[in-house]
């Protein structure tokens, strides 16, 4: 029981710790910026875009996909740089030797990443409502809570494994616009998947985010938790390959780097 509870303790600690490391340089007015305005930027610009191009009763698939792809900010960008930021610090050698379990230090650095990605969500479909008339008045508020959690944890799922590939990548940003931008494009934010050819709709569905923008859709047009469940429960499925195949991708750095270490003391 002892034990349970100090893993657990470790867990939310390293997590606050990873998150607030990660922003060494924060001040308000630069986190408003990126939360507020540059989600209220990316949600007018698609939506109007679309809505200009398709005809104005579009707005709301433009609105609900872009306030969903929001999560992608935390889920790529910061969950990627809470582990480069270990490399970049020096402390990846500390990580990789310290007694606590690995699995919980690892998916630690992307908790509070969920949490701050689904504020995003939230405020962005609050920008939708307030500003592109978007009606909530038929959507399960649980289930669509429950769809942008799931969504957003994906998405950091995602993260976790592009942070790994990211240790031994000399331009991460590169990494992350390039991922970040495939989602904007191919998650069905801004374009419908029925307008892309056969692979490029199969490809989609490997990636996170795909699945949730089409269950907050369905689910804010009066959809239950039944009609959108396949929904969910594959995007989770995908989260969880990915989280998976980071963890055994940080797992082999792990024991090259002690390999490394040991030779070097030899």
């Amino acid at each position: 029981m002892k034990r349970a509870t100090n893993s657990i303790r470790i867990f939310f600690s390293s997590a606050v710790l990873s998150y607030k490391a990660l922003f060494t340089w924060f001040r308000l007015e630069p986190y408003v910026a990126t939360k507020v305005i540059g989600s209220l930027n990316q949600i007018l610009f698609f939506s109007l875009l679309g809505s200009f191009a398709t005809g104005p009763d579009t707005a709301s698939f433009y609105a609900i996909g872009n306030a969903v792809q929001l999560s992608a900010l935390n889920g790529i960008y910061g969950v990627t740089m809470s582990i480069v930021g270990e490399r970049w610090e020096g402390t990846l050698i500390y990580l990789f030797g310290t007694p606590t379990n690995r699995l919980l230090n690892f998916l630690g650095r992307a908790f509070m990443h969920v949490l701050d990605g689904m504020t995003a969500v939230v405020l962005g479909l609050f920008w939708a409502g307030l500003l592109l008339r978007v009606d909530y008045s038929r959507a399960d508020l649980p289930t669509l809570a429950l769809t942008i959690f799931i969504t957003t944890a994906s998405t950091s799922g995602f993260g976790l494994l592009m942070g790994c590939l990211s240790l031994v990548t000399v331009n991460v940003m590169f990494v992350n616009n390039t991922v970040y931008f495939l989602l904007l494009v191919f998650s069905g934010a801004n374009v419908p998947l029925a307008n892309f050819p056969v692979w490029i709709q199969r490809a989609a569905h490997l990636m996170p985010l795909t699945r949730g923008i089409q269950a907050a859709r369905e689910i804010i047009a009066g959809a239950g938790l039944v009609q959108v469940a396949p929904l969910l429960a594959g995007e989770i499925a995908i989260g969880v390959v990915y989280v998976v195949i980071g963890y055994v991708l940080f797992s082999s750095f792990e024991v090259v780097a002690k390999q490394r270490g040991t030779l070097e003391a030899m």
